[in-house]
């Protein structure tokens, strides 16, 4: 279930979710701060196999939603760990009330984990924004939605035949990863998220870890200016 990728980083697959009917493949990162406190970004559903593997490795104290439609097992990850501090931008927020959230993320890290890690607020469109993050000591930079890389493989076993077409054309797929494009359009005001993309390039990442499909783990700074050229 995990996979460590460095000294205090550790991806977890999780169970395939349907959006708009088709399949998405999910993923979450746990990062180890100061203390054996572990950052926990985007759960994804929590086994009993997945809460034993991170029993190991420390508390967990911070779990993080990158953007709205990442909540989908906050609940249940808060229920397991109450003492857990939840994160989210205001659109997550105001999606879930019934959830108390420790704060509204930004363009600026909390104290919690800047020390360890950074991030940057792509806003800018009416339908959704996004934090994307690095971590500094593995100078891995992690992003939801905004790169998405379906791989020929997953989409043969998961998607219908009909729908494989429309990965290489919504620009998700592996040979072409970004953002959906009609994503993409709806970025009215460009301006925030152009400062964001500076911002996230300054970062100079050797890996991307993404949610949704095939994830850089080498020429990382590469795979962020293609997925981002059209900002």
């Amino acid at each position: 279930m995990l996979e460590q990728i460095d000294k205090a980083l550790w991806l977890a697959e999780g169970e395939a979710v349907r959006f708009y009917g088709l399949a998405y493949p999910t993923r979450s990162v746990i990062v180890r701060l100061a203390c054996d406190q572990l950052w926990v970004w985007s759960p994804v559903g929590l086994t009993e196999k997945l809460r034993a593997d991170i029993k190991r490795l420390g508390t967990v104290t911070h779990l993080v939603s990158p953007n709205k439609l990442h909540h989908l097992h906050l609940a249940q990850w808060k229920s397991a760990y109450p003492a857990a501090k939840l994160w989210g931008p205001l659109s997550t927020i105001t999606r879930c009330r019934e959830l108390e959230f420790a704060g509204a993320l930004g363009g600026r890290a909390p104290t919690e984990w800047g020390g360890d890690i950074e991030q940057a607020w792509f806003c800018g469109s009416f339908a959704m924004d996004e934090i994307v993050f690095f971590h500094r000591r593995s100078r891995t930079a992690i992003v939801a939605d905004l790169i998405q890389a379906f791989d020929p493989a997953f989409l043969a076993h998961d998607w219908p035949w009909w729908a494989r077409p429309l990965a290489r054309l919504d620009g998700i797929s592996a040979a072409d990863p970004g953002a959906p494009r009609e994503w993409r359009l709806s970025f009215f005001n460009r301006t925030p998220a152009r400062s964001a993309l500076a911002t996230m390039l300054s970062w100079r990442s050797e890996r991307v870890v993404i949610a949704h499909g095939a994830w850089a783990r080498s020429d990382g700074q590469a795979f962020l200016e293609r997925a981002f050229a059209w900002v």
